[in-house]
């Protein structure tokens, strides 16, 4: 069913305005989010997706490519997201601005996408004018609710599910106006790709169903309008050619569901699992959190990097109040519908794209989140923005009047979105949240003062003993002073929290090795395995064990040199210590050639990173090997 084409000018300058356009929003964004480069990483997330997985941290390779696939660390699903990381870290190792550069950079490209697409659905002469379409762009650019997912490392998912996004609009509406199946394939593909970058974009299929009432005009109630009366004397409403634009989209929603399925099933593996939250107070969460997105878009005041869900404390007072909004607006869009098509458009816009992620089927332990707005508000923007033009343009000086409201709102945004920086961090702490001890706590562990950051991580206890990351990090930094009973202490109720975190027991394991408790070490590298088959440390300590231990009844030889090699392989073999490993895997499987020549590369590798103390171990290793001896740990002789 092909959509009526809007006329859209192409003169120079209208293409030279455009650019003019594009080159303020990619400033503006230069100045609110280029200040990012010069930040660090985050402990929330950023370890688990980037600098603390193995997977991502070493770079782009055949393997990572085939594993992101098939991933779920993280319980989600997201390859090209994961693909992405690899990129950066290939591209800039481990050096967080070029990382946040790169979200930068997606964000800026997902503006201009979203400029031109406005653009080319607005049409010359249409409510949608080029300051309609630029301010909209502008709000979606510089917002203060856009921080979290812009200079958050671990949010690229939005980023870049944005760009495939704002892709797969401008496909549809090429589509749309010329169907063809090259042009649905071309279309099905870039929206296939972004649910790889986030699921959330399950909703785009009910998008496009939106955007052929308005603005493409696909349904019979605008069919061959083209002025607004003839719009609103428009054919009443058809089921089948509505039922024939459902139909045409099945295939999208086929890959909805899918995407839909999987995601599910990796959440329900998630320590904090749907079940947690009785219905009731997850559905009255969702309503007062529908309106609070609203309060926020217009008062971007008191942002948080994480809102503790409120559980039964919400007054019914709140959730009707919220309902009964959300029903008045709903019915307001209804009513307007004809006259003002856009109103319905962009809240139902609004409404379904938050779906996903309103908290009805939520897992998580927050109540609302900042990053869940990215796309969603573009809904209220677009339907707020052409209202303003429409009300304006029965007034006199009309377009210096727009001009000047819509400046002054962008420049407010412009200065909340400028305030979110580290020097103002004190602004948005918020000390009765366990993750802001938690998170201090890293930062002041990274900076060697541990026993402020012990401090810091029995705060966070306090506030939420069931929070495994304080624990974790705990024990780490009891571990770093050399409080082992301590250390182990913690990472135990860690698992007894989160029994599938293979970082608590692979920690776990190594104090168990101290404490010459070797076969519970073993038993906890094994797990940590099955938790994450290509997690590099469990693979290389417990090879090393395997190997190196007094204990003849923990050897397996083929075994340990299998995991040997699959450590050195996911390690690029850049690490002389993992080599040392497989040289003393070899040598206790009687394979003394090997050993002797691969412990040779070992110290020669440990010398050429200034290893020096090492590479003297190793060449110690290399004469054992030469007397068909294989190595002992002495640090591990009185171990059991």
């Amino acid at each position: 069913m092909k959509a009526p084409d809007r006329k859209i000018e192409t003169t120079p300058a209208l293409r030279l305005a455009h650019f003019a356009v594009c080159g303020v929003i990619v400033l503006l964004i230069g100045i609110v989010f280029g200040q990012t480069l010069s930040y660090d990483f985050v402990n929330y997330d950023d370890k688990t997706y980037i600098y603390g997985n193995p997977l991502v941290s070493s770079g782009l390779s055949l393997h990572g490519l085939l594993r992101a696939f098939v991933d779920t660390q993280t319980n989600n699903w997201h390859p090209l997201t994961l693909v992405s990381h690899m990129i950066d870290c290939q591209l800039y190792d481990l050096k967080p601005g070029g990382h946040h550069f790169t979200n930068v950079f997606l964000h800026t490209i997902a503006a201009v996408l979203l400029f031109f697409w406005l653009r080319n659905i607005a049409g010359k002469g249409q409510s949608g004018s080029d300051w309609t379409s630029a301010f909209v762009t502008a709000l979606f650019a510089i917002h203060p609710l856009r921080v979290e997912s812009v200079a958050w490392i671990a949010e690229r998912k939005d980023v870049l599910s944005a760009v495939f996004f704002f892709l797969t609009l401008g496909a549809y509406v090429r589509y749309a106006r010329a169907p063809s199946f090259g042009r649905y394939l071309t279309m099905s593909t870039l929206f296939t790709c972004g649910l790889m970058s986030k699921p959330m974009l399950v909703t785009t299929p009910v998008v496009l169903l939106l955007l052929d009432y308005w603005p493409l005009n696909r349904g019979p109630a605008f069919a061959k309008a083209t002025t607004r009366q003839a719009e609103v004397r428009g054919q009443k409403f058809n089921a089948e050619i509505w039922w024939n634009l459902i139909v045409e989209k099945l295939p999208l929603f086929g890959l909805s569901l899918a995407s839909s399925i999987v995601a599910l099933a990796l959440q329900v593996q998630s320590p904090a699992s749907v079940g947690q939250l009785p219905f009731g107070w997850r559905l009255q969460n969702a309503l007062v959190t529908y309106v609070t997105y609203i309060w926020q878009m217009f008062r971007p005041a008191n942002l948080a990097v994480f809102y503790p869900h409120p559980d039964d404390r919400l007054a019914l007072w709140q959730v009707m109040l919220a309902a009964a909004l959300l029903v008045a607006m709903t019915w307001v869009a209804v009513a307007l519908r004809r006259g003002r098509p856009y109103l319905l458009v962009g809240w139902l816009w609004y409404l379904i794209m938050l779906l996903p992620v309103i908290g009805i089927a939520e897992v998580g332990l927050q109540g609302h989140a900042d990053r869940y707005t990215y796309l969603p508000q573009i809904g209220l923007y677009i339907a707020l923005t052409w209202l303003a033009a429409d009300v304006a343009r029965g007034l006199p000086h009309r377009k210096e009047i727009l001009a000047i409201v819509q400046l002054d709102d962008a420049l407010s945004y412009f200065q909340s979105a400028l305030a979110v920086r580290s020097r103002s961090e004190h602004r948005h702490y918020n000390l009765s949240l366990a993750l802001i001890h938690d998170s201090v706590g890293n930062v002041l562990a990274r900076k060697g003062r541990l026993n402020d950051a012990i401090a810091h991580f029995r705060q966070a206890i306090e506030l939420r003993p069931d929070f495994p990351d304080a624990h974790y990090n705990l024990g780490t930094a009891l571990f770093q002073k050399g409080d082992l009973d301590g250390a182990i202490a913690q990472w135990r109720t860690t698992l007894s929290i989160h029994p599938y975190d293979s970082g608590a027991h692979t920690s776990l394991g190594n104090a168990l090795v101290q404490k010459g408790l070797l076969r519970e070490a073993v038993d906890h590298y094994e797990r940590a395995l099955q938790s994450d088959p290509d997690s590099i440390l469990p693979l290389n300590n417990l090879a090393w064990v395997m190997s190196t231990g007094p204990d003849d009844s923990l050897r397996n030889d083929e075994v340990a040199v299998q995991l040997a090699t699959k450590a050195n392989q996911l390690s690029k073999e850049s690490n002389p210590v993992f080599i040392r490993t497989l040289a003393a895997a070899y040598a206790q499987d009687g394979q003394f050639e090997k050993a002797i020549e691969t412990a040779r590369r070992a110290s020669e590798q440990a010398n050429a990173q200034g290893a020096h103390d090492l590479a003297v171990q190793i060449r110690e290793d290399v004469d054992l090997y030469q007397r068909r001896t294989p190595f002992r740990d002495p640090s591990l002789r009185n171990a059991r």
